[in-house]
């Protein structure tokens, strides 16, 4: 099954939301600002991704620099437990098919995992 963490206030994330809509095949959504991943789901998107916490993290969004985010000192566990708090600051959207994800920015790059 193919799944999009998805944000509607999002210009990436709704047309990576259309591409998969025009690739015909089923697809969840998951709108992850009403319905945060946990610790263990962010841990599995980041194994998936292939990348560390602080490479998921929007690092341009106020909460960011006022939770003391680009602290180097902080680790993984802080970083992910920040997110699951506060998930307006996870990158978006993640897309998530065939034992892979994908940051769709740009978009078209959840076609890379479709």
């Amino acid at each position: 099954m193919i799944r999009i963490y998805h944000n509607q206030r999002c210009s990436k994330s709704r047309g990576a939301l259309d591409l998969l809509k025009q690739q015909g095949r089923p697809f969840e959504v998951i709108n992850y600002l009403e319905t945060p991943p946990s610790a263990d789901e962010l841990k599995t998107l980041l194994s998936l991704l292939g990348i560390g916490a602080r490479q998921l993290l929007r690092n341009g969004e106020n909460d960011y620099r006022a939770l003391g985010l680009n602290d180097p000192a902080l680790g993984e566990e802080a970083l992910v437990a920040a997110m699951v708090t506060h998930p307006h600051l996870i990158e978006r959207p993640i897309v998530v098919a065939h034992g892979k994800a994908i940051i769709g920015r740009p978009p078209e790059k959840v076609l890379e995992i479709l």
